[in-house]
């Protein structure tokens, strides 16, 4: 399923497709940036920001064949976002890095960047990640309001308290504190709001709860 676009990204965090828990990746962004992993994203590996994503092609990729090309046509067509595609250009895909320059640079118009291993797309996705939240911090500009929900993420207990309710996990909690500042603000919102975060099925869950 084509998916990218429909996902939200709390403030400073990564959003990783399930299939990168326990990669070289992964490993290297623990501790770096706030990493969530979610399944279904479909053909986004990670997603930076509500608008910038990134589609991965590992070297294994490369020597497959076109499946990846396929991906990033599908990709392309499908999502309003801004794709960023890391491809990992090693002396086995060296060979192929020349004709996948020319597709997705000239033919698909997505931003390319060649990395040596999965340690360097890790460092790569940090420094993106910190221009990301430098530029949804320019968005929200000096809204004292959005400080003021960011101070309140910090707290474990509260994160906590708010995944305790049904069909809430950590990504769903982080979205409905930073929209709503607080549990007791949480408790006194209509269902229409908590719809506009969640979805309606969560929302009728936490409305009920």
């Amino acid at each position: 399923p084509v998916t990218a676009g429909s996902i939200v990204v709390p403030y400073g965090h990564v959003i990783g497709n399930e299939k990168w828990r326990g990669s070289e990746v992964a490993q290297r962004l623990q501790g770096k940036v706030r990493l969530i992993f979610e399944g279904g994203l479909g053909l986004v590996d990670f997603h930076l920001s509500n608008r910038t994503c990134i589609l991965f092609i590992s070297e294994a990729d490369l020597v497959a064949g076109d499946e990846f090309k396929r991906r990033l046509v599908r990709f392309r067509k499908a999502s309003s976002l801004r794709g960023i595609v890391i491809v990992e250009k090693t002396q086995i895909s060296d060979q192929y890095y020349l004709g996948v320059q020319k597709f997705v640079v000239l033919e698909l118009g997505i931003v390319l960047l060649p990395v040596a291993n999965q340690g360097e797309a890790s460092q790569l996705i940090i420094q993106l990640v910190s221009f990301c939240v430098r530029e949804q911090s320019r968005d929200h500009g000096a809204n004292p309001f959005l400080r003021k929900q960011r101070a309140q993420l910090a707290e474990p207990a509260v994160l906590q308290a708010v995944q305790q309710i049904p069909g809430v996990g950590k990504t769903k909690a982080l979205l409905l504190l930073q929209r709503f500042g607080s549990i007791h603000r949480l408790c006194n919102v209509s269902i229409n709001e908590l719809e506009e975060v969640v979805g309606q099925t969560v929302a009728q869950q936490i409305y009920t709860f």
